[in-house]
């Protein structure tokens, strides 16, 4: 299956406008994925551009090697930097770059990783509950499976809830410490059922939906990930340039977007670029529903 046919990118023109690209820009893409929005980035950079793609799932640095890189004729500047996006220490080094012009983090999880579903991130699938962006294990030392199976019935619901926002937490947490007292929930089917069973299905949002959330934004660390990738991008962004230092970020829930908009807030030698954030038209909502909770927000160094 093709990346073309599979991916639609979230936002895609109006999160690459809101970088306003120089054609010299050294520039990442903290969340390649099917490389959507590299694609734009890559064709708007001139020959002494830098296009910079990072992901943690090794399954995106095969596309990107596979698929991506057959688009363009000049292919010298553009990096695949197998690492999560706030290792920017890291990324800089691998790209052999000492800062850059433009970030772009969309937060969104990988249409790939729910289509192709081999590690837990969908309730359609049965696969291994673990829900890490990596095949090799999340930063965090633990999966989805751990916390569903070990952790205490209060721990379980305050994620829940906390990530989730999900006002059921306490019967999903108690359905799932009775059902774990059977035999361990392994797999996401197991666990969807389980959630279903306790919370009946009400119009087509399933019941699992915001658990599965909250169990991904756990294992993984999200919100903490987000924080630091924030940080240390603007440290590695260049000001006083003649292309001004950007760093763009699409969210999709309002833990997320909240984050971001008070860092923005916060950051004294930034200039707020969205007032508002930039939501998707209602010509993208048709062809994507994926875009319906998706805000970018974009920030600028002075």
């Amino acid at each position: 299956m093709s990346t073309q046919s599979l991916h639609v990118p979230v936002l895609l023109h109006e999160s690459v406008d809101s970088l306003n690209l120089s054609s010299n820009d050294i520039v990442v893409d903290g969340t390649f994925g099917g490389g959507g929005h590299s694609t734009v980035i890559k064709e708007q950079l001139g020959p002494d551009g830098k296009l910079i793609c990072v992901d943690l799932d090794e399954k995106a640095e095969e596309r990107f090697n596979q698929e991506f890189l057959k688009q363009f004729e000049q292919i010298e500047n553009i990096t695949f930097v197998h690492a999560n996006f706030k290792d920017a220490a890291h990324i800089l080094a691998a790209a052999q770059v000492p800062s850059v012009n433009k970030v772009l983090l969309d937060l969104g999880t990988s249409v790939y990783q729910l289509l192709t579903d081999t590690r837990g991130f969908s309730f359609h699938s049965d696969t291994p509950l673990t829900m890490t962006f990596s095949e090799q294990g999340s930063h965090t030392g633990f999966t989805a499976a751990d916390i569903v199976n070990s952790w205490q019935e209060e721990s379980i619901a305050d994620i829940i809830y906390g990530y989730g926002e999900d006002r059921s937490s306490r019967k999903i947490a108690r359905a799932i410490i009775a059902a774990r007292a059977i035999k361990p929930i392994i797999t996401s089917k197991q666990l969807a059922e389980v959630i279903e069973a306790a919370v009946p299905r009400r119009g087509r949002i399933h019941p699992a939906t915001k658990t599965f959330q909250a169990l991904r934004i756990a294992t993984n660390d999200e919100l903490g990930t987000l924080t630091t990738a924030m940080e240390v991008w603007w440290e590695a962004l260049k000001s006083n340039a003649d292309s001004p230092g950007r760093l763009s970020i699409i969210t999709f829930h309002s833990l997320e977007d909240r984050l971001v908009k008070q860092w923005m807030k916060s950051q004294t030698q930034g200039r707020i670029i969205t007032k508002k954030p930039i939501i998707a038209s209602s010509q993208e909502l048709k062809i994507n529903p994926r875009s319906r909770s998706a805000k970018l927000r974009t920030i600028e160094k002075i």
